[in-house]
């Protein structure tokens, strides 16, 4: 192929002006004004055919070939972000999430919910005009889910209720009875446990009361249920904690009973109760269901860029049944889908590979099914991965997860010395919160892969002014209304700089260190390194 001198020009100027895109300083200000975003953004986007399918019309339209296109900058990318995208895709997840309505009663992106659905067929569809850019593809799997839609925890003789009491995640059904209440030695962990109790008789209930603690909350599920107990208390052995024991079950099995927690200060009261009558009896009920439901992770990869050193991050397709989750983490899906397209005006040395996980409210299942199914060829060609949940949380707070290399696969404190740098540079104060096992990043750090992310906190306290971080947190309110638009642009631009950085270069990073592969069921029959799986403890 020949080109002529007035045609390389042509290409030329191009290449020069989309590669030197700028901010209007008006806008940028706009951008991080303080208070109602309706004041200066604009209106919502109207839905946009005969079918209420909301089409995205912000992708960006290829104007030059790629081997003409300018190199990746961080400052270049980062100036392509801009709140007014931001804010219409954030009202197309909302119009999204309202598919669900007729169902539900109210918008949701749940799993196996048409607002889910719905959310991954959009972010399929932007990324049909980005074809020449990206290679996507859909990992299909089931997801186990389920429903608490009622339980009761009671005196069998006051009919009191016990304060703060919480269903387990993932509990089966069981029809209503009194039973015993039989307090298990030694946290309830182990066979030789439950040895010095007396099995119920054959029309006899028990109830199994165990401390937390030692194994997971499901271990103690499967291990009352074999020896004959119709329904677990676990109770917390934490003094200090306030509210609620939450926490979940995981996979069950065919011994899995029902669960509940309940406050330190409750378990001590049920204990002092069986010391003062030995046959002190509950009552206990929990109409529940578990089901598995197919879903699909979303991965887009650049076709350009070393295959070898891939840059990986995610975000997290779904929300609870509880509410639409503009932020949590509609603000995350929203601030990668804006960068991935922003991405395909330059040049790469290194792949980058964008994923869009579901059934992370569920317990990182999305994340955990792909980090887990990596063969240890594939894993070894990502350097890192950056976990984006959460970025745009009302009253936020710069959250970076405090992540080191003695603890951490190397590499994890270089991602999170990034981010540091990154506020400092913007003279913005940032809060180190710890690696908890609450978002995407497990599945990886557990598979050796360097990982970090950033987040803008959910249900504590903002550590500046004392009150809570996201007001609706897994909440019906959680709406493009609950958006913090200062750290949603913020953020977005954070991300856009690691992007741009690993993209470019891995200069000065750690290499990856030879991980051996493990199954799925050595690392279930291993110690947790976190005591969450999503919003839920599991011990």
């Amino acid at each position: 192929m020949h080109f002529s001198l007035k045609q390389l020009a042509i290409a030329a100027f191009y290449a020069t002006n989309i590669g030197s895109a700028y901010v209007i300083p008006q806008l940028f200000q706009q951008a991080f004004k303080q208070g109602d975003p309706n004041e200066y953004l604009p209106e919502q986007k109207e839905i946009n055919n005969d079918d209420n399918t909301v089409v995205d019309t912000t992708i960006p339209k290829p104007h030059i070939p790629y081997f003409l296109k300018p190199h990746v900058e961080s400052e270049k990318l980062q100036d392509k972000i801009k709140v007014e995208d931001l804010n219409a895709t954030a009202w197309d997840l909302y119009h999204l999430a309202n598919y669900s309505a007729p169902q539900y009663g109210h918008p949701t992106r749940v799993i196996g919910s048409k607002g889910h659905n719905k959310t991954m067929e959009y972010i399929l569809n932007a990324f049909d005009g980005m074809q020449d850019y990206y290679d996507v593809s859909l990992q299909e799997f089931e997801a186990l889910s389920g429903k608490i839609i009622s339980y009761n925890l009671s005196d069998a003789q006051t009919g009191l209720d016990f304060a703060d009491t919480t269903a387990f995640a993932l509990s089966p059904p069981v029809d209503g009875f009194v039973g015993k209440l039989v307090e298990i030695p030694n946290l309830g962990c182990e066979e030789k446990d439950y040895a010095s109790i007396v099995p119920p008789g054959a029309h006899e209930k028990q109830i199994a009361l165990i401390e937390r603690g030692k194994c997971p909350f499901g271990d103690k599920s499967n291990l009352a249920g074999a020896f004959g107990f119709s329904a677990v208390v676990i109770y917390d052995n934490e003094p200090k904690s306030k509210g609620g024991l939450h926490g979940t079950l995981g996979e069950p099995t065919k011994h899995t009973v029902a669960t509940v927690g309940v406050p330190h200060k409750v378990g001590k009261e049920l204990i002092a109760n069986i010391a003062l009558d030995i046959d002190y009896s509950l009552y206990f009920s929990m109409d529940s269901y578990v089901e598995w439901i197919k879903t699909q992770n979303i991965i887009a990869d650049t076709k350009h860029g070393d295959p070898n050193n891939i840059v990986a991050l995610g975000a997290h397709s779904d929300s609870v049944e509880e509410g639409p989750g503009i932020n949590d983490d509609g603000s995350g899906t929203i601030s990668l889908l804006n960068v991935a397209k922003q991405l395909t005006h330059f040049k790469i040395n290194n792949k980058v590979r964008f994923a869009w996980w579901a059934a992370e409210e569920e317990g990182l299942l999305g994340s955990n099914f792909y980090a887990y199914n990596l063969t240890e060829k594939e894993n070894s060609k990502i350097r890192v991965f950056m976990d984006y949940d959460m970025m745009a949380s009302p009253n936020y707070e710069y959250e970076i997860y405090d992540a080191n290399n003695k603890e951490n696969p190397k590499g994890s404190e270089e991602l999170k010395n990034l981010y540091i740098d990154y506020y400092k540079a913007h003279h913005l104060n940032y809060t180190l919160v710890p690696f908890d096992g609450r978002s995407d990043y497990v599945g990886f750090i557990n598979n050796g892969i360097p990982a970090g992310g950033i987040a803008t906190g959910a249900e504590k306290n903002n550590v500046d002014n004392g009150k809570v971080l996201d007001r609706c947190y897994h909440q019906l309110c959680d709406d493009v209304s609950n958006l913090s638009w200062e750290a949603f642009v913020t953020n977005t631009k954070l991300i856009a700089h690691s992007v741009a950085t690993y993209a470019d270069s891995f200069k000065g990073f750690p290499k990856r260190e030879t991980h051996k592969h493990k199954d799925v069921a050595t690392l279930n029959a291993e110690q947790p390194q976190f005591k969450y799986r999503a919003d839920f403890l599991i011990i």
